[in-house]
This record gives structure tokens, C-alpha cells and sequence, in this order.
């Protein structure tokens, strides 16, 4: 693998690897193969792109030699122009986590809002692009001092063949931290991805509006004549984490008003409906309004259950309320 002709071999592998993770999130796969799917693309593709567009050169080893009677320096100062393979693990691993959060917060501005699917897609095109640029970045960089992998800068452990820059003998203390530390991140990262922040389940009730202008006084009609029947649609939105099935009724009452309190003087059931509603998914529900009340001291209350209704619907037993003042002429 050291053939220079290869140079490009880990960057194209970041490329198909991350097409290949992609498609398989996208295609279904759920559980804990949906999480070993996501790990690299969160912990370390992302971030290996990036460092080898910003390093595009292989570890250098030459000192620098001083001049005693200017600098009074006795010894060579060792310059470094690449990274070594630990240094570039690491870098690797912290960039990748610094890159989520800025995908995660590009992705609360478009019509996906902050979910698995979108953030992990755009964590994917951002790793195509980024390995498309060290490709360049590398091919920019001269042949002697390009970075080629290797077996050898793969491994993030140290070697006997390979010390650290302080000469250190023995490796093993070094490497076992090393391995502790990544078994650490790959159990973080994955539990992190199995047990997602979600916010509390809610439901959403509301009633289809009408072109708002400065011209009406309501965005609902609230003018119905008596006896003669109309449509009020009403929308359902299912934020609950599961499937529900919901009941919406309209009743038609008349309230009278002392300050801040309402007393229901007469109601009556004018229709009913229900609706299966996946988790996510919005649909309309048209209810049938056929006023048999006069007077402009009238309302209609929409009440929602979650599942069914109990045997007399009131506003306060259910699940959700709209209350449309009215007049039936």
C-alpha cells in the first residue's frame, strides 16, 4: 500500500464507505445495525476527511540545526511536517465530533427540522466533499512529501519500530489507554445513538383558516345561516412518537359570559369523526356544521380524544379544545 501510485487509496475509501453507510441507513436497516451503520459516520469519516485536506504531507523527522554562537542553543530542534498516526486518529475523532453539532444546527433551518435521517445525510455529503478536497490537497503536494497510507500510519498505537517523539520504550502503558479511550468513545457514541433525546409526545389541533388580510375579522367563518349545513375542516398532527388513532366532535353552544367566567347554557352535538394518524403525519378532517341555534352568543367547541370519546364529551375531558365564536343568522 505504500506505493505511491496509491496515495488517493484511504480518501476514495472514505468515499465509498460513507456512500455505503448512507445507503444502508436510508434503505431501512433499524436497531443495532442502523447503529453500527452510523458510529464511523459520526466519530471518525467526517473528520479524517478533514484532516487530510488540511494535512495533506506525510510525518517529517529532520532537526533543525542552530548556530551556537547566535542562538547559544546546544541542541537541534526536531520539526515535524506532517502527522504522525496517533496524532492523526485523534484529530480525526475530535473533528468529527466537533462537525455534528454544525450539522445538527444547519439542519434546524430546513423542512427536516433536527432528526436522525437528515443530520446523518448531511454529515454523509459533508464527508464526500471534504475527501474530494484532500484528494486535491494531497495531489497539490509534492511526491516526496505526500502523505501515502500505510499499514504502519493506520494504526494509532505506538511500536517498537515506531516510538513516540519522546523515545519511549515501552508502549504498552501508552497503547492500553489508547485502546480503553477508543472503546470508551465507540460505547459512548453508540449509546448516544441508541437512546436519542426526544421530546415529550404532544398532538396538535387546529381548524383550516381562511386568506388573513386586514379586510376580516376572524381566519375562521364565523358567520353560518340557520338550517343550512357547512364544512369545517380541522387538522391533526401527530407529534406522540407512535401511531394514534383520535376522535374529533363538534359541539354547538350557547355561553353566556360574567367577566372571566363562561357558563354553557345549551350544547348540542352537530357531528363527529376519527382518524388514524401515523407518527409525524398531519391529516384533515372535514366535520359537518348544520347550525339549529340562532343568535350571535354561540360557539363552536371542537374537542379531540385520543382514542374514544367517553360517553358525554365535555371540554373538560378531552385531550384537545378549539372554541370558534359563532353567529347563526
Amino acid at each position: 500500500m505504500s506505493d505511491t501510485n496509491w496515495w488517493f487509496l484511504d480518501l476514495a475509501a472514505v468515499i465509498a464507505v460513507t456512500g455505503a453507510l448512507t445507503f444502508g441507513i436510508v434503505s431501512g436497516i433499524t436497531g443495532s445495525g442502523r447503529i453500527v451503520l452510523t458510529i464511523p459516520l459520526v466519530l471518525f469519516l467526517p473528520g479524517y476527511a478533514l484532516v487530510s485536506a488540511l494535512f495533506p504531507d506525510k510525518p517529517n523527522d529532520d532537526y533543525q540545526s542552530f548556530d551556537d554562537e547566535k542562538t547559544g542553543l546546544g541542541n537541534p530542534l526536531l520539526v515535524s511536517g506532517g502527522l504522525e498516526a496517533i496524532e492523526r486518529t485523534i484529530l480525526s475523532i475530535v473533528f468529527s465530533v466537533a462537525l455534528v453539532p454544525a450539522i445538527t444546527l444547519f439542519a434546524t433551518v430546513t423542512p427536516g427540522g433536527v432528526a436522525l435521517e437528515p443530520v446523518l445525510l448531511g454529515l454523509s455529503v459533508l464527508t464526500v466533499i471534504l475527501a474530494i478536497l484532500a484528494i486535491g490537497s494531497r495531489y497539490r503536494c509534492p511526491a516526496d512529501r505526500r502523505f501515502v497510507p500505510a499499514s504502519s500510519s493506520i494504526s494509532p498505537f505506538f511500536t517498537r519500530s515506531r516510538l513516540s517523539p519522546y523515545d519511549r520504550v515501552n508502549c504498552r502503558p501508552y497503547n492500553i489507554a489508547i485502546a480503553a479511550g477508543l472503546l470508551l468513545l465507540l460505547a459512548s457514541g453508540g449509546f448516544a445513538l441508541a437512546n436519542p433525546p426526544q421530546h415529550d409526545g404532544f398532538t396538535e389541533l387546529s381548524v383550516e383558516t381562511e386568506n388573513v388580510s386586514g379586510d376580516i375579522e376572524t381566519m375562521y367563518e364565523s358567520t353560518y345561516p340557520a338550517g343550512e349545513s357547512q364544512e369545517l375542516a380541522v387538522t391533526i398532527t401527530n407529534q406522540e412518537h407512535e401511531e394514534r388513532r383520535y376522535t374529533a366532535i363538534v359541539l354547538l353552544q350557547r355561553v353566556s359570559y360574567e367577566g372571566d367566567d363562561v357558563t354553557v347554557r345549551e350544547s348540542t352535538e352537530l357531528d363527529r369523526t376519527t382518524a388514524t394518524v401515523s407518527d409525524g403525519e398531519s391529516t384533515r378532517q372535514p366535520l359537518e356544521i348544520t347550525p339549529t341555534m340562532r343568535g350571535s352568543d354561540l360557539r363552536l367547541t371542537v374537542l379531540l380524544y385520543d382514542g374514544d370519546p367517553p360517553a358525554e364529551p365535555t371540554v373538560d375531558n378531552a385531550y384537545r379544545v378549539a372554541r370558534l365564536p359563532i353567529e347563526v343568522e
